[in-house]
């Protein structure tokens, strides 16, 4: 007979125990982390930066509270373990919590081992002991007739496959979304969301096998980091794992496929995506299967610059959307899409929407998950020190990270854009724009920012105006200065191109000019 009189847990580790709980299923990027680790750690917490990033100069240093509690919690559970056949009288609240810390215990005990994995081939054999501990501490009433009843004591496969994509997640998020600022804490705790949605628990239950059933959309000004965001995304899809064969089911070959719509013609763009038939157009000569159908399940197809899609080709992405199906080019056979859809953009689709350019039902069908990405003025207004952190990781890009050069060049660099740039410089090309700033002041110790469009109050008040009204321009100086400005607005070449109806070549050749001009002497 059960003792009745045995209870779960004395109201110090009740205390604990249900910080840990919440702890658990915490989004790790949002502030409420810290919360739950002063509330289970009390005066033994360290406190320091409420943001949780990677920092440029020390990248691998850990949350020194992560260690404590989980050294904390392992006797713990042990005491709660030795009296759950003895507490008949624990309420399922109660068991829930021990069940949350119990996932929490186990994915920290495992996360080197997950860690050590990441690269192939990995060996999962590490399964084994981690079975042996979720048994241990999650007893099943199949195999212990006694013991207390947990809603996963029988999903010891489900969450291994669950922590390792914890696990990656954390380090794509972590590693790729630089920043101390709150833009880009918010920026980070939102591509969580992306993965595992708000509700992580639900998440575990059901929704891990439903997500490619969700598209992502992603906004914000050009060279923020769109596509480091939906990598992100892509690279930390759930895989089952295989217990009986100790392996998981990750599929061949390449998983994140990007398509730059803004590059291609509406007829190849088409081709790519959906696949052709042989002589469905001229230069088809044989058949080709699309990105769409050749993405496998735990894959993800990521179409950069949406906004410039064509509205034909709107109506039959609209239809994978809503139906997974599509045919290819020339053919009625239906096929299917299994992966993900990710899609990013720059501009202003409401705006495109009034005007006609972009579908009303499409957005609606890509905005129930939707990211933006901050500017880089945005983080640099909110932390001002996070600029030198930048700085250094750009530099370290261009020369080497490991030998040294990096600490040694950044003292340069730093003071070249505290000279000649102004204090509140806007940086319109975000970080694209911030990296190619550092490899010219390394190259050249210089470097020309596209001069900011000027804001008279009245259009004729500029020089360029005037000149224009007088008929002092050439042809070519008209179209330099114009397609100085639409690059400025549009922040790539392709994109500028295809606005200007010119080659890409003949942009930057005019752009580059322009920066001469703009930045020659003057001569009296």
């Amino acid at each position: 007979m059960y003792n009745l009189c045995v209870p779960l847990f004395t109201d110090a580790e009740r205390a604990f125990l249900s910080a840990v709980s919440r702890l658990a299923y915490c989004n790790p990027f949002l502030t409420e982390r810290s919360d739950f680790e002063r509330a289970a750690l009390g005066r033994d917490y360290v406190a320091g930066e409420s943001i949780w990033s990677a920092s440029v100069e020390n990248p691998d240093a850990p949350s020194p509270n992560v260690d404590r509690v989980h050294a904390r919690l392992l006797p713990v559970l042990d005491k709660v373990r030795a009296r759950l056949p003895k507490a008949a009288n624990a309420q399922p609240g109660e068991l829930a919590i021990y069940e949350d810390a119990v996932h929490h215990f186990l994915y920290q005990r495992y996360y080197a081992e997950f860690t050590a994995n990441q690269t192939k081939p990995a060996n999962w054999r590490f399964y084994e002991s981690f079975e042996q501990d979720w048994h241990h501490y999650l007893p099943d009433t199949a195999r212990t007739p006694e013991a207390a009843r947990f809603e996963t004591a029988a999903q010891a496969a489900h969450f291994f496959a669950c922590f390792r994509q914890v696990q990656r997640a954390f380090q794509h998020i972590f590693f790729s979304i630089v920043g101390n600022s709150m833009p880009a804490a918010r920026l980070r705790a939102s591509v969580w969301q992306s993965v595992f949605t708000h509700d992580m628990r639900r998440y575990g239950r059901v929704l891990y096998g439903r997500m490619q059933d969700f598209p992502t959309l992603i906004t914000g000004p050009s060279g923020t980091g769109k596509e480091l965001v939906a990598r992100a995304i892509a690279a930390s899809r759930y895989v089952p794992f295989d217990a009986a064969r100790l392996r998981f089911a990750d599929p061949p070959g390449e998983t994140f496929i990007p398509m730059n719509i803004a590059a291609l013609s509406p007829t190849l763009i088409e081709s790519e995506l959906f696949g052709h038939r042989r002589g469905a157009f001229t230069g088809a000569i044989g058949d080709r299967k699309g990105w769409l159908d050749a993405c496998p399940p735990a894959g993800s197809v990521f179409l950069d610059e949406l906004g410039e899609l064509d509205l034909s080709i709107q109506v039959k992405l609209l239809r994978v959307i809503e139906t997974r199906g599509f045919s290819a080019v020339g053919d009625t056979a239906r096929r299917e899409f299994a992966g993900k859809l990710i899609a990013a953009t720059n501009r202003d689709l409401h705006a495109r929407i009034r005007t006609g350019h972009f579908r009303e039902d499409l957005y609606y069908r890509l905005c129930a998950d939707l990211i933006r990405t901050p500017s880089l003025r945005e983080q640099i207004d909110d932390n001002p020190a996070m600029l030198r952190d930048l700085l250094l990781f750009m530099v370290r890009r261009a020369v080497g990270p490991d030998n040294g050069e990096a600490e040694r060049s950044l003292p340069e660099v730093e003071a070249w854009v505290r000279d000649h740039l102004p204090p509140h410089y806007a940086w319109p090309g975000n970080y694209r724009e911030l990296e190619q700033c550092v490899r010219n002041v390394i190259i050249r110790k210089s470097y020309a920012p596209i001069p900011e469009t000027p804001q008279p109050d009245s259009p004729a008040d500029t020089p360029f105006f005037q000149s224009f009204r007088r008929c002092e321009l050439s042809a070519d100086e008209v179209i330099t200065h114009y397609a100085a400005l639409v690059y400025r607005q549009t922040g790539t070449w392709e994109e500028a191109a295809k606005r200007l109806g010119l080659d890409r070549r003949t942009v930057k050749t005019k752009v580059e000019a322009f920066l001469a001009s703009a930045t020659k002497p003057a001569t009296s």
